[in-house]
């Protein structure tokens, strides 16, 4: 009998496979579709075809048992820097090892320089990387670009994102040493004419014009996000003589100003993010701040930020929903990004919670012990696994024969 007369002969009798990839025995977190149980998430192609209990593995042709294990959707860095700023990283050397599929470059790029960041980075990455473009047309490029309002365009930083919206998601201001409010006032003029939020990190001092209350109220527009918010420059959360959370805290939430973590290597302290959570002050959204310095000593991923936030008290589930629906709705890209619908693109992060004795660095060198740690294991990106510590999908050695001929 001929193999082509046999091949017929078996695709008649075998079941057709179905899917590409199913994720099998895993507790899947997925907040978008209030699912917080053991099940199996199926993939075909590039897309989730289906999550259900029981898929049976004959129904795809690779199968990878993640029992014991968390399955969320791939985690949105809503701050990252890997444009641009002097400590930027490549994406795919620290996201994607980290179960973070999305990363958003926080102001590296202006409208002069987008271009660039465009080809030399967004269309080489595995990583999706979307982008808040900075209002200084050169970008973050140091005091002498950031600082120069002459070089602040609403207009030219409005064409630039109706130019790429599959891509500019927001407007980034920062670093602004200069007085008055001219930098937040053109970010928000060109979110107005371009629709898109801006995010701020902005320096209030004493000599700078500025106090956190008037920049919160009377600035930032609803669905405004302010970043590093457990800092004490930036933003003034915790009053230093009460040590409570400053009431126009409350009334800017009320109001609809986000908040985010931003970590990075000095907005991240544990005396002002503990009295805050204990009042019940939590993040918006968790974000790492990534880049060349904070990567070594603070080292915040997302698995790291969200394992902080957790030892401060924050539920597991919770931490997901920071980590993928809430950042994805702020850069109105949900629901395209952030679950694990059917349809939606096959970014997958598949997580482990170690028990343990762990040391957890803030950003100003100071440690806080944990019992808990969250870690990455396995990432799928776009429906392929791109990472996958353990080798949970590589088949089993057994002998020199599985090579086939070896020369």
């Amino acid at each position: 009998m001929s193999r082509v007369l046999l091949f017929l002969l078996l695709a008649g009798v075998l079941p057709a496979q179905t899917y590409d990839l199913l994720l099998q025995g895993g507790h899947v977190i997925d907040p978008a579709n209030q699912i917080d149980r053991v099940m199996d998430v199926a993939i075909s192609g590039n897309k989730i075809a289906r999550v259900a209990e029981h898929i049976p593995s004959q129904d795809a042709r690779k199968t990878v048992d993640v029992s014991g294990l968390y399955v969320t959707p791939g985690l949105i860095d809503l701050h990252a820097h890997v444009f641009g700023y002097e400590g930027s990283l490549f994406p795919d050397d620290t996201s994607l090892v980290a179960g973070t599929t999305t990363v958003v470059d926080a102001g590296g790029s202006g409208w002069r320089t987008f271009d660039e960041f465009r080809r030399t980075i967004i269309t080489k990455s595995q990583t999706r990387v979307l982008v808040l473009i900075n209002i200084v047309g050169w970008g973050m490029k140091g005091p002498r670009y950031e600082n120069d309002t002459n070089d602040m365009d609403s207009t030219a930083t409005a064409n630039k994102i109706k130019q790429n919206r599959d891509v500019i998601v927001g407007i980034k201001t920062a670093h602004f040493g200069g007085t008055g409010w001219t930098a937040i006032d053109r970010a928000v003029a060109a979110g107005r004419m371009a629709d898109v939020p801006i995010m701020v990190d902005d320096h209030i001092f004493t000599n700078s014009g500025r106090t956190t209350r008037e920049k919160l109220l009377d600035h930032l527009r609803p669905g405004d996000m302010h970043t590093h918010m457990y800092n004490d420059r930036q933003v003034e959360l915790i009053d230093r003589f009460t040590g409570k959370v400053q009431s126009y805290m409350w009334e800017a939430r009320r109001r609809g100003v986000l908040f985010d973590m931003g970590h990075g290597a000095g907005s991240f302290l544990w005396p002002v993010a503990t009295k805050a959570m204990a009042q019940g002050f939590a993040p918006d959204t968790i974000s790492t701040d990534l880049h060349g310095e904070s990567i070594m000593m603070q080292q915040p991923d997302m698995p790291n930020c969200i394992t902080k936030m957790m030892s401060l008290g924050m539920r597991l589930q919770d931490a997901i929903l920071r980590s993928t629906v809430n950042p994805a709705k702020n850069i109105h890209r949900f629901p395209e990004l952030g679950t694990l619908s059917s349809g939606a693109v096959a970014d997958v992060a598949v997580l482990t919670l170690r028990t343990g004795v762990f040391a957890l660095k803030d950003a100003w060198a100071k440690k806080r012990m944990a019992t808990e740690k969250l870690e990455n294991v396995m990432t799928v990106r776009n429906g392929k696994i791109v990472y996958d510590v353990n080798g949970l999908g590589f088949p089993l050695w057994t002998s020199a024969g599985d090579y086939g001929r070896i020369p």
